[in-house]
């Protein structure tokens, strides 16, 4: 989960719940919820897993104990909390089955002070990689600048032609006869053969993207119908692919 804020001397908690599993636990878990001292003129932010659903809705399948929703929901009306909307999949957990059980247990609240701070804060979803929760991204506001350069990138070194790119590159005529110029030129030629053999791979981010994206719409697609065994397998590949490419992300 990623918190950026535009305001340097922003005011903010973020607290991550693990609420026990047991009725008893959840019961025991909302009284001591309900009744912490959280000051209105401050801006706080509280986030993360309850274990704990609002409405029967929160589920694709009919079950949820009605009295915990109730609970649940009291202790949030009585702290006076703000719910940030969630933009993306309506679900954030499954039980990985092939007819999947799929819950919302992830909730976002802020202060009134946050609200009027920042008016624009909102929550959404990503694709789910490994985890059987889905990730969230708390959006406040941030701008990060995007250099130029060309920079050689280690992850380049896991590509299956990386070798042979560099084998060519550094066998290109120099045409120089002092070997402290020789050397120079060699680099220089690595540096544009690699320039460009980089700017025709696909990119990273946008490969990294649209694998999530097609992630994403078979996971919107569970949630209304199970999954045939040809989709389910296809989803099970884009998995492993995305786990490769997120370790060449990595390495970058």
């Amino acid at each position: 989960m990623e918190l950026a804020s535009k305001r340097d001397d922003a005011v903010w908690a973020l607290t991550n719940i693990y609420a026990p599993c047991t009725s008893t636990g959840k019961q025991l878990f909302l009284s001591w919820l309900k009744n912490i001292q959280m000051p209105q003129e401050v801006n706080w932010l509280l986030a993360g897993d309850f274990n704990l659903i609002r409405k029967p809705k929160d589920r694709n399948k009919p079950g949820g104990d009605i009295s915990e929703m109730f609970a649940f929901n009291e202790a949030f009306s009585t702290l006076g909390v703000v719910e940030l909307p969630l933009f993306g999949k309506r679900f954030t957990w499954t039980n990985k089955q092939l007819s999947p059980l799929l819950e919302r247990l992830d909730w976002f609240f802020t202060s009134q002070s946050w609200t009027n701070s920042f008016p624009n804060t909102s929550v959404s979803t990503l694709a789910m990689e490994t985890s059987d929760h889905v990730p969230c991204v708390i959006s406040i506001g941030t701008v990060i600048p995007k250099g130029r350069v060309f920079r050689f990138e280690n992850y380049l070194m896991e590509h299956e032609s990386f070798l042979n790119i560099v084998q060519h590159a550094w066998s290109l005529p120099t045409f120089q006869m002092d070997a402290a110029k020789v050397i120079t030129t060699k680099f220089k030629n690595l540096r544009r053969v690699i320039k460009f053999w980089q700017s025709q791979l696909s990119n990273l981010k946008e490969t990294i993207a649209n694998v999530k994206l097609i992630l994403s719409f078979l996971g919107l697609l569970e949630e209304f119908r199970d999954l045939t065994l040809m989709k389910s397998n296809f989803k099970a590949l884009l998995e492993k692919k995305l786990i490769f490419l997120l370790r060449q992300q990595k390495i970058y």
